[in-house]
Protein backbone atom coordinates (compact mmCIF):
# COMPACT_ATOMS: atom_id res chain seq x y z
CA UNK A 1 0.00 0.00 0.00
CA UNK A 2 1.62 3.84 -1.13
CA UNK A 3 1.26 5.95 1.92
CA UNK A 4 0.47 9.15 1.23
CA UNK A 5 2.97 11.82 2.92
CA UNK A 6 2.03 14.88 3.92
CA UNK A 7 4.75 17.84 5.07
CA UNK A 8 3.98 19.44 8.59
CA UNK A 9 5.97 21.65 9.71
CA UNK A 10 5.35 22.00 13.20
CA UNK A 11 8.04 24.79 13.29
CA UNK A 12 6.11 27.57 11.29
CA UNK A 13 3.24 27.42 14.14
CA UNK A 14 3.54 30.49 16.54
CA UNK A 15 4.39 29.30 19.79
CA UNK A 16 4.08 31.07 23.31
CA UNK A 17 7.07 30.90 25.91
CA UNK A 18 3.90 30.50 28.75
CA UNK A 19 5.08 26.87 29.45
CA UNK A 20 7.93 24.58 27.96
CA UNK A 21 6.98 23.92 23.96
CA UNK A 22 7.56 20.34 25.04
CA UNK A 23 5.08 20.65 27.82
CA UNK A 24 2.69 22.22 25.57
CA UNK A 25 2.43 19.80 23.33
CA UNK A 26 1.54 17.00 25.69
CA UNK A 27 -0.93 19.23 27.44
CA UNK A 28 -2.53 19.65 24.00
CA UNK A 29 -3.21 16.06 23.57
CA UNK A 30 -4.10 15.30 26.95
CA UNK A 31 -6.86 17.94 26.99
CA UNK A 32 -7.53 17.55 23.60
CA UNK A 33 -7.35 13.68 22.98
CA UNK A 34 -10.09 13.06 25.50
CA UNK A 35 -7.21 12.17 28.67
CA UNK A 36 -6.83 8.91 27.95
CA UNK A 37 -4.17 6.41 29.00
CA UNK A 38 -3.26 3.14 28.34
CA UNK A 39 -4.44 0.72 31.29
CA UNK A 40 -3.03 -2.47 29.28
CA UNK A 41 -0.37 -2.22 26.21
CA UNK A 42 -1.17 -5.80 26.24
CA UNK A 43 -4.88 -6.41 26.12
CA UNK A 44 -6.77 -6.67 22.86
CA UNK A 45 -8.92 -3.67 22.01
CA UNK A 46 -13.10 -4.45 22.09
CA UNK A 47 -13.96 -4.14 18.33
CA UNK A 48 -16.11 -1.60 17.39
CA UNK A 49 -19.96 -2.51 18.33
CA UNK A 50 -21.72 0.49 18.60
CA UNK A 51 -23.39 0.60 15.73
CA UNK A 52 -22.54 -2.64 13.00
CA UNK A 53 -24.86 -0.81 10.74
CA UNK A 54 -22.70 2.70 10.64
CA UNK A 55 -19.28 1.12 10.89
CA UNK A 56 -20.43 -1.07 8.10
CA UNK A 57 -21.46 1.72 5.67
CA UNK A 58 -18.41 3.64 6.39
CA UNK A 59 -16.43 1.12 5.18
CA UNK A 60 -19.30 0.89 2.10
CA UNK A 61 -18.58 4.46 1.09
CA UNK A 62 -15.34 5.07 1.89
CA UNK A 63 -12.81 4.75 -1.13
CA UNK A 64 -9.87 5.98 0.98
CA UNK A 65 -8.04 3.35 2.81
CA UNK A 66 -6.13 4.84 6.51
CA UNK A 67 -3.32 3.06 5.69
CA UNK A 68 -2.59 6.26 3.05
CA UNK A 69 -2.31 8.36 5.89
CA UNK A 70 1.72 8.69 6.71
CA UNK A 71 2.04 7.15 10.58
CA UNK A 72 3.64 10.33 12.36
CA UNK A 73 1.18 12.51 10.53
CA UNK A 74 -1.50 12.54 13.37
CA UNK A 75 1.76 13.15 15.95
CA UNK A 76 2.93 15.96 14.09
CA UNK A 77 -0.80 17.78 14.18
CA UNK A 78 -1.58 17.37 17.27
CA UNK A 79 2.64 19.02 18.23
CA UNK A 80 1.01 21.78 16.08
CA UNK A 81 -1.93 22.66 17.91
CA UNK A 82 -1.92 24.70 20.34
CA UNK A 83 -2.84 23.45 23.92
CA UNK A 84 -6.35 24.33 25.04
CA UNK A 85 -4.44 24.60 28.55
CA UNK A 86 -2.36 27.33 27.33
CA UNK A 87 -5.18 29.18 26.25
CA UNK A 88 -7.00 28.46 29.76
CA UNK A 89 -4.04 29.97 31.25
CA UNK A 90 -3.71 33.25 28.75
CA UNK A 91 -7.48 34.15 29.51
CA UNK A 92 -7.60 33.35 33.34
CA UNK A 93 -3.93 35.43 33.71
CA UNK A 94 -6.20 38.41 31.88
CA UNK A 95 -8.18 38.44 35.14
CA UNK A 96 -11.22 36.85 33.50
CA UNK A 97 -14.13 35.56 35.58
CA UNK A 98 -14.80 31.96 35.12
CA UNK A 99 -18.05 31.49 32.50
CA UNK A 100 -19.94 28.38 33.12
CA UNK A 101 -22.24 29.51 30.37
CA UNK A 102 -19.65 29.90 27.59
CA UNK A 103 -19.05 25.73 27.98
CA UNK A 104 -21.22 23.10 26.22
CA UNK A 105 -23.92 21.70 28.10
CA UNK A 106 -22.21 17.95 29.85
CA UNK A 107 -25.74 16.67 30.37
CA UNK A 108 -26.11 16.75 26.60
CA UNK A 109 -24.16 14.13 26.50
CA UNK A 110 -26.29 10.92 25.60
CA UNK A 111 -27.43 12.94 22.12
CA UNK A 112 -25.07 12.29 20.16
CA UNK A 113 -25.82 8.95 18.75
CA UNK A 114 -23.36 8.71 15.99
CA UNK A 115 -19.37 8.10 16.00
CA UNK A 116 -18.98 11.47 14.44
CA UNK A 117 -20.97 13.33 16.63
CA UNK A 118 -19.45 11.44 19.72
CA UNK A 119 -15.52 12.14 18.68
CA UNK A 120 -15.99 15.57 18.25
CA UNK A 121 -18.32 16.03 21.75
CA UNK A 122 -15.47 14.29 22.84
CA UNK A 123 -13.00 16.99 22.16
CA UNK A 124 -14.96 19.80 22.85
CA UNK A 125 -15.93 18.37 26.40
CA UNK A 126 -11.90 17.26 26.92
CA UNK A 127 -11.31 20.89 26.21
CA UNK A 128 -14.45 22.64 28.85
CA UNK A 129 -12.64 19.94 31.18
CA UNK A 130 -9.35 21.96 31.07
CA UNK A 131 -10.85 25.08 30.94
CA UNK A 132 -13.10 24.09 34.16
CA UNK A 133 -9.89 22.72 35.75
CA UNK A 134 -7.84 25.86 35.21
CA UNK A 135 -10.40 27.72 37.31
CA UNK A 136 -10.41 24.81 39.97
CA UNK A 137 -14.20 24.46 39.55
CA UNK A 138 -13.92 20.76 41.06
CA UNK A 139 -17.46 19.63 40.24
CA UNK A 140 -17.94 20.95 36.55
CA UNK A 141 -14.66 19.54 35.60
CA UNK A 142 -15.73 15.74 37.60
CA UNK A 143 -19.50 16.76 35.39
CA UNK A 144 -17.06 17.38 31.88
CA UNK A 145 -14.65 13.60 33.06
CA UNK A 146 -17.96 11.79 33.29
CA UNK A 147 -18.96 12.89 29.75
CA UNK A 148 -15.62 12.16 28.30
CA UNK A 149 -15.43 9.29 29.82
CA UNK A 150 -19.45 7.99 28.40
CA UNK A 151 -18.26 8.94 25.00
CA UNK A 152 -14.84 7.26 25.19
CA UNK A 153 -16.71 3.83 25.55
CA UNK A 154 -19.73 4.79 23.21
CA UNK A 155 -17.07 4.56 20.59
CA UNK A 156 -15.10 1.85 21.98
CA UNK A 157 -12.21 3.14 23.27
CA UNK A 158 -12.97 3.83 26.80
CA UNK A 159 -10.03 0.57 27.86
CA UNK A 160 -7.36 3.61 27.08
CA UNK A 161 -9.07 5.81 29.64
CA UNK A 162 -8.12 5.29 33.43
CA UNK A 163 -11.08 6.82 35.16
CA UNK A 164 -9.50 6.43 38.75
CA UNK A 165 -6.28 8.21 37.85
CA UNK A 166 -7.19 11.03 35.85
CA UNK A 167 -10.19 11.93 38.07
CA UNK A 168 -7.75 12.23 40.95
CA UNK A 169 -5.62 14.47 38.83
CA UNK A 170 -8.67 16.79 38.05
CA UNK A 171 -9.05 17.51 41.18
CA UNK A 172 -5.87 18.29 42.25
CA UNK A 173 -4.39 20.48 39.22
CA UNK A 174 -1.19 21.05 41.19
CA UNK A 175 0.28 17.25 39.84
CA UNK A 176 0.73 18.01 36.38
CA UNK A 177 3.96 16.68 36.09
CA UNK A 178 2.52 13.35 36.65
CA UNK A 179 -0.36 14.07 34.12
CA UNK A 180 2.51 14.50 31.74
CA UNK A 181 4.66 11.29 32.22
CA UNK A 182 1.35 8.75 31.71
CA UNK A 183 0.54 10.95 28.26
CA UNK A 184 4.09 10.71 27.63
CA UNK A 185 4.13 7.02 27.70
CA UNK A 186 1.02 6.15 26.34
CA UNK A 187 0.68 8.38 23.23
CA UNK A 188 2.24 6.38 20.45
CA UNK A 189 0.65 3.59 21.92
CA UNK A 190 -3.22 5.15 21.38
CA UNK A 191 -2.10 6.35 18.35
CA UNK A 192 -0.80 2.70 16.83
CA UNK A 193 -4.25 1.22 18.39
CA UNK A 194 -6.86 3.42 16.61
CA UNK A 195 -3.90 2.55 13.29
CA UNK A 196 -4.68 -1.31 13.80
CA UNK A 197 -8.50 -0.85 13.94
CA UNK A 198 -8.42 1.38 11.11
CA UNK A 199 -10.42 4.05 13.00
CA UNK A 200 -7.78 6.64 13.12
CA UNK A 201 -10.33 9.01 11.40
CA UNK A 202 -11.58 9.60 15.00
CA UNK A 203 -8.62 10.88 16.40
CA UNK A 204 -8.77 14.01 14.02
CA UNK A 205 -12.07 14.51 15.01
CA UNK A 206 -11.35 14.51 18.37
CA UNK A 207 -8.33 16.74 17.89
CA UNK A 208 -10.63 19.22 15.73
CA UNK A 209 -13.72 19.59 17.86
CA UNK A 210 -11.25 20.11 20.60
CA UNK A 211 -9.93 23.08 18.78
CA UNK A 212 -13.03 24.98 17.61
CA UNK A 213 -14.29 24.96 21.33
CA UNK A 214 -10.93 26.29 22.54
CA UNK A 215 -10.88 29.04 19.33
CA UNK A 216 -14.70 29.47 20.21
CA UNK A 217 -13.85 30.12 24.18
CA UNK A 218 -11.19 32.20 23.00
CA UNK A 219 -13.39 34.39 21.03
CA UNK A 220 -16.07 35.12 23.62
CA UNK A 221 -13.11 36.37 25.60
CA UNK A 222 -12.03 38.46 23.21
CA UNK A 223 -15.21 40.43 22.91
CA UNK A 224 -15.18 41.63 26.47
CA UNK A 225 -11.23 42.24 26.99
CA UNK A 226 -10.26 43.02 23.04
CA UNK A 227 -6.69 42.12 24.81
CA UNK A 228 -3.89 41.86 22.00
CA UNK A 229 -2.28 38.11 22.90
CA UNK A 230 -6.22 36.85 22.36
CA UNK A 231 -6.29 38.89 19.05
CA UNK A 232 -2.99 37.40 18.27
CA UNK A 233 -4.07 34.03 19.13
CA UNK A 234 -7.21 33.82 17.07
CA UNK A 235 -4.79 34.92 13.88
CA UNK A 236 -2.66 32.45 14.64
CA UNK A 237 -5.01 29.44 13.92
CA UNK A 238 -5.09 30.53 10.44
CA UNK A 239 -2.19 27.94 10.23
CA UNK A 240 -3.30 25.40 12.36
CA UNK A 241 -6.51 25.48 10.65
CA UNK A 242 -4.62 24.46 7.10
CA UNK A 243 -2.46 21.37 9.38
CA UNK A 244 -6.21 19.78 10.23
CA UNK A 245 -7.68 20.70 6.96
CA UNK A 246 -4.91 17.80 5.01
CA UNK A 247 -6.15 15.27 7.37
CA UNK A 248 -9.52 15.98 7.22
CA UNK A 249 -9.97 15.64 3.04
CA UNK A 250 -7.71 11.98 3.25
CA UNK A 251 -11.62 11.12 5.16
CA UNK A 252 -13.31 13.36 2.88
CA UNK A 253 -15.38 10.18 1.73
CA UNK A 254 -16.64 9.09 5.27
CA UNK A 255 -20.10 10.27 5.96
CA UNK A 256 -20.35 13.85 7.71
CA UNK A 257 -16.84 14.81 6.50
CA UNK A 258 -17.57 16.69 3.44
CA UNK A 259 -20.05 18.80 4.92
CA UNK A 260 -17.58 19.30 7.95
CA UNK A 261 -14.88 20.40 5.68
CA UNK A 262 -16.95 22.37 3.55
CA UNK A 263 -17.68 24.72 6.58
CA UNK A 264 -14.43 24.68 7.29
CA UNK A 265 -12.95 26.11 4.14
CA UNK A 266 -15.30 28.82 4.52
CA UNK A 267 -13.12 29.45 7.85
CA UNK A 268 -10.05 29.65 5.27
CA UNK A 269 -11.55 31.91 2.80
CA UNK A 270 -11.69 34.66 5.86
CA UNK A 271 -8.34 33.47 7.43
CA UNK A 272 -6.67 34.07 3.64
CA UNK A 273 -6.63 37.66 4.46
CA UNK A 274 -4.31 37.38 7.94
CA UNK A 275 -0.32 37.55 7.25
CA UNK A 276 1.51 35.95 9.28
CA UNK A 277 4.98 37.19 9.56
CA UNK A 278 8.39 35.67 11.01
CA UNK A 279 11.12 38.36 11.83
CA UNK A 280 14.01 36.67 12.20
CA UNK A 281 16.44 37.74 15.27
CA UNK A 282 20.00 36.86 16.43
CA UNK A 283 20.39 34.12 19.06
CA UNK A 284 20.75 35.44 22.20
CA UNK A 285 23.03 33.69 25.55
CA UNK A 286 22.83 34.81 28.85
CA UNK A 287 23.75 33.26 32.41
CA UNK A 288 21.07 31.54 34.49
CA UNK A 289 21.30 30.44 37.73
CA UNK A 290 24.90 29.55 36.41
CA UNK A 291 23.88 27.98 33.46
CA UNK A 292 24.36 29.38 29.71
CA UNK A 293 20.93 29.35 28.45
CA UNK A 294 20.75 30.69 24.43
CA UNK A 295 17.53 32.22 23.51
CA UNK A 296 15.59 32.64 20.53
CA UNK A 297 14.58 35.78 19.59
CA UNK A 298 12.40 35.59 16.77
CA UNK A 299 9.31 37.08 16.62
CA UNK A 300 6.17 36.17 14.88
CA UNK A 301 3.99 38.90 14.13
CA UNK A 302 0.23 38.66 13.19
CA UNK A 303 -1.70 41.03 11.52
CA UNK A 304 -5.39 40.68 11.26
CA UNK A 305 -8.09 43.20 11.28
CA UNK A 306 -11.32 44.10 13.33
CA UNK A 307 -13.40 43.15 10.55
CA UNK A 308 -11.76 39.83 9.82
CA UNK A 309 -11.45 38.74 13.95
CA UNK A 310 -15.50 39.04 14.21
CA UNK A 311 -16.10 37.34 10.77
CA UNK A 312 -13.81 34.22 12.07
CA UNK A 313 -15.25 34.67 15.71
CA UNK A 314 -18.65 34.40 13.96
CA UNK A 315 -17.83 31.02 11.61
CA UNK A 316 -16.00 29.09 14.26
CA UNK A 317 -19.50 29.90 16.41
CA UNK A 318 -21.62 28.29 13.96
CA UNK A 319 -19.68 25.30 13.17
CA UNK A 320 -19.64 24.94 16.63
CA UNK A 321 -22.96 24.97 17.61
CA UNK A 322 -23.58 22.31 14.72
CA UNK A 323 -21.62 20.24 16.39
CA UNK A 324 -22.97 20.42 19.95
CA UNK A 325 -26.64 20.54 18.17
CA UNK A 326 -28.52 16.98 18.15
Amino acid sequence: MKHLFYSIHTSSIPKKKMLSMKKLQLIAFILTFGLFSLTSCDGKAKEENTDTTEANAETANSTVNEDILAPGVMNDIIQSIPSPLEVSILIKDLGTDYHKDNLSNPDLVDNYTNNYKKALNLGVYSTDLGYANIYEKNQDALNYLNSVKKLADGLNIGQFFDYTTIKKLTQSNKDLDSLLQLTTQNFEKINVELRKQKREYLSILILTGGWLEANYITSLVFKESANEDLREKIGEQKLVLGQILLVLNVYKNKPNFSGFIADLEELQKVYENVEIVTQKGQPRMEVVNGEIVITDTTETVVKISESDVQSINSLVASIRNKIISN
